[in-house]
C-alpha cells in the first residue's frame, strides 16, 4: 500500500489546500490553468507545502506531457536526453510539454544551463521547485526566463484540516474508529510540512488495536514518534531542526556538537552550500567583532568547499566549523544594526546634517550642502570631531561594545576619540 500522503496527494486544485495568493480564484496560477498560457516559473517555499503536487496538478488539467527530473540523482545528460523527448512530442501549434525540475537549487551551473536554449525556444515549459532562494541558487540567464511564486508555509488551521480530511476520505483510515482529542503534537511534529503531518498521522494509527476506537492525545503523537524517529522522518526531513541545533553549537562554543550537527547533515545530503552559507552568517551574527577573522575563515571555507565537492568537502567544513565553534563571541554588530534598523523604522526618513551632504552642483552649495564639512585625513589622528547623525538622535547609542579583548580595544579607542559621546 502507498503511504499516506501519497495516497492523499490532492488531483486537482479544488482538492489543494493552501496556497490562495497563486491558485485562488482569479490569482496568477489559477488563471493560468483556465487559459492555458503560462511562462516557464519556479516554486519557491519550504519543505511539504504543495510544490510538487501543484506542478502535477497543473500538468494533469491542462493534458500537457509531464516530466519530472530530480535535480539530485540527474545530470546534463539525463535533462538532454529529456528535452529530446519532449521536443519529439512537440507537434506544430501543440502546447509545449512542462519539464518538472525537483531541488533546482541542487543543479550546478552545467546543468543549468544545459535548459536554457528549451526554455528560451518554448520546447518545454519549465517549472522548477526549490527549498532555498532562487536568486542565490538559479544563474541569472535562467532566472530571467522564469517568473518566481513564493509558497508559504501552511497555516494550523489549514493543517488541521488535512488531518481532519484524510480521516474522513482515506480508504483505508475511514474504515477505522479514531478521534482526535488534540492536535498540538501532530502539528508540532510535522514543523508546517504536510508530508511530515501525514507520515506522523499515519505512523500513530498503526497503533490502534482491532476494535478499538484510537484517541490521538499529544501524549500519545509524542510517545510513538520519539519512538519511530526515523520513521516519519525519512530522507533528512528534519533540516531545519539540525540547521538550528548546528547554529546553536556554534554559538554555544560546544565544537563536539556543531561538528556533530554538520555530519548529521553531510550524511543527510544537506547541501554544502547551504550549509557554508549558514556558517557565514554566524561567523557574524555569533562571531563578530570578537574575531573577525572568522568571517574571512567561513567565506573562504565557503568557496573552497564548492570548489573542491563532496567528500573532501567535509574536511573543509569540518576545520571552520570547528574555529567558529572554538572562536569568542560576540553578537554587537547584530544588536547594531538590528537597533538602527528600529530606530530608522520609528523615525523615518530624518533630515541629514547639511554638513554631510554631497554638493556636485552650485545650487547645492548655495544652499550650504557641505559647509562646514571637516575631512577627517587632515585633522589630528586622522579624527574631525563632528555630529554625523541627524538632530532629532544625536546621542542615540546604536552599537554597544562587547566585553572580549578586540571589543575593549574598540571601547578604549571610541572613548579616547569622543569622551562622554562615547563613555559607555
Amino acid at each position: 500500500m502507498q503511504p499516506l500522503a501519497e495516497r492523499m496527494r490532492p488531483k486537482s486544485l479544488s482538492e489543494y489546500i493552501g496556497q490562495d495568493h497563486l491558485v485562488g480564484k482569479g490569482a496568477v496560477l489559477n488563471q493560468a490553468i483556465e487559459t492555458g498560457q503560462f511562462p516557464s516559473f519556479i516554486l519557491w517555499g519550504p519543505p511539504g507545502v504543495g510544490k510538487t503536487t501543484l506542478a502535477n496538478i497543473i500538468a494533469h488539467q491542462l493534458k500537457r506531457p509531464f516530466y519530472t527530473l530530480s535535480a539530485v540523482s540527474s545530470g546534463v545528460k539525463d535533462v538532454r536526453e529529456t528535452i529530446a523527448k519532449a521536443k519529439s512530442q512537440k507537434f506544430f501549434n501543440s502546447p509545449n510539454p512542462i519539464l518538472f525540475i525537483d531541488e533546482i537549487h541542487r543543479f550546478n551551473k552545467a546543468q543549468q544551463d544545459s535548459l536554457l536554449g528549451a526554455v528560451e525556444k518554448g520546447t518545454i515549459t519549465l517549472i522548477g521547485a526549490t527549498t532555498e532562494n532562487p536568486s542565490f541558487e538559479v544563474i541569472s540567464a535562467l532566472l530571467s526566463r522564469c517568473q518566481v511564486y513564493i509558497l508559504q508555509p501552511l497555516s494550523k488551521e489549514q493543517l488541521v484540516s488535512l488531518v481532519d480530511h484524510a480521516l474522513a476520505n482515506d480508504e483505508y483510515l475511514k474504515t477505522k474508529e479514531i478521534k482526535v482529542e488534540e492536535y498540538d503534537a501532530l502539528i508540532l511534529y510535522s514543523g508546517g510540512d504536510a508530508r511530515k503531518l501525514l507520515n506522523v498521522l499515519e505512523l500513530v494509527t498503526n497503533y490502534q488495536e482491532e476494535g478499538t476506537t484510537l484517541v490521538i492525545t499529544n501524549e500519545l503523537v509524542t510517545q510513538k514518534v520519539q519512538q519511530n524517529i526515523a520513521v516519519y522522518d525519512k530522507g533528512g526531513d528534519q533540516h531545519y531542526d539540525v540547521a538550528s541545533a548546528f547554529i546553536k553549537s556554534i554559538r554555544g562554543s560546544d565544537p563536539n556538537a556543531a561538528v556533530y550537527y554538520l555530519a548529521r547533515m553531510i550524511e543527510g545530503g544537506e547541501d554544502i552550500k547551504f550549509i557554508a552559507r549558514r556558517m557565514m552568517i554566524a561567523a557574524s551574527e555569533d562571531i563578530g567583532l570578537a574575531n573577525p577573522n572568522a568571517l574571512l575563515m567561513a567565506t573562504t571555507a565557503f568557496q573552497a568547499a564548492i570548489a573542491v565537492g563532496l567528500p573532501e568537502a567535509r574536511i573543509i567544513l569540518s576545520q571552520a566549523v570547528i574555529y567558529l565553534a572554538t572562536s569568542p563571541k560576540s553578537n554587537s554588530a547584530y544588536v547594531a544594526i538590528n537597533t538602527a534598523q528600529k530606530v530608522v523604522r520609528e523615525t523615518g526618513g530624518l533630515s541629514i546634517p547639511l554638513t554631510i551632504r554631497n554638493a556636485p552642483t552650485h545650487l547645492m552649495r548655495q544652499l550650504n550642502y557641505g559647509k562646514g564639512y571637516q575631512y577627517a585625513h587632515n585633522e589630528t589622528n586622522n579624527f574631525a570631531d563632528m555630529e554625523f547623525l541627524p538632530d532629532e538622535i544625536i546621542g542615540k547609542v546604536l552599537f554597544e561594545p562587547s566585553n572580549n579583548p578586540v571589543e575593549v580595544k574598540i571601547r578604549e579607542r571610541m572613548r579616547a576619540l569622543w569622551k562622554e559621546k562615547y563613555g559607555y
